[in-house]
């Protein structure tokens, strides 16, 4: 199936949509905390398997960064469901973060254009150096929001309640995510970025 260039709607949907699932399953799911985080991690995962059977369906393929969070999603979770322990959930998007962020520091490291193949040249015209302040840009984000989730798992989400994490990820870490690949756009339209009628710039998956 040829590549096809998603609409906003349908790249919301393969983006968030898992962490709106897991947000709603976790506040309307019965029980002990522990048996609601369970039943939250089993929609987490089935969400996430959707969104990429969508995105190869709809779009012709599935991202790299897609992949790789739907990989350790998938991980991750069968881990928690396994040792009934919500640690390793909460702990994946820690992990994503600092795996990115290693990706493209080795990449500005020794050249590569690493941002570029993990985006797959979502940003057209856009010159070599703009794709190096970008990378670094993306790198410097991933550092702190891994930093972000580690401080916030630990501070909000005390006997298996993820109420207070899932909630900081869907209002504090998504919007925060779209927030920060606006702003770069400035930056991008100054070093050969053509927007064409692409309507938001491409964020990577919310972990």
């Amino acid at each position: 199936m040829p590549e096809k260039p998603p609409s906003t709607g349908l790249r919301l949907a393969i983006d968030a949509g898992p962490l709106v699932v897991f947000f709603a399953v976790n506040q309307l799911a019965s029980g002990p905390q522990i048996a609601k985080a369970l039943t939250a991690t089993v929609a987490f995962m089935v969400a996430i398997a959707v969104a990429m059977i969508v995105s190869r369906w709809k779009l012709g393929r599935v991202s790299p960064m897609l992949w790789l969070s739907g990989g350790l999603v998938l991980v991750f979770g069968a881990l928690t469901l396994w040792f009934h322990d919500t640690t390793f959930i909460k702990v994946k998007p820690t992990i994503v973060y600092a795996m990115l962020a290693a990706v493209l520091g080795f990449g500005l490291a020794t050249g590569r254009p690493l941002l570029k193949l993990l985006l797959e040249s979502a940003y057209p015209g856009l010159s070599d150096l703009g794709w190096r302040r970008l990378t670094i840009n993306w790198a410097i984000f991933f550092v702190v929001m891994a930093v972000a989730n580690e401080v916030a798992w630990r501070m909000m989400s005390p006997d298996d309640d993820l109420t207070r994490w899932a909630a900081f990820k869907l209002w504090a870490v998504l919007p925060a995510t779209f927030i920060f690949a606006l702003a770069n756009i400035p930056m991008l339209l100054k070093h050969g970025l053509l927007l064409e009628d692409r309507e938001t710039p491409p964020i990577p998956p919310e972990q």
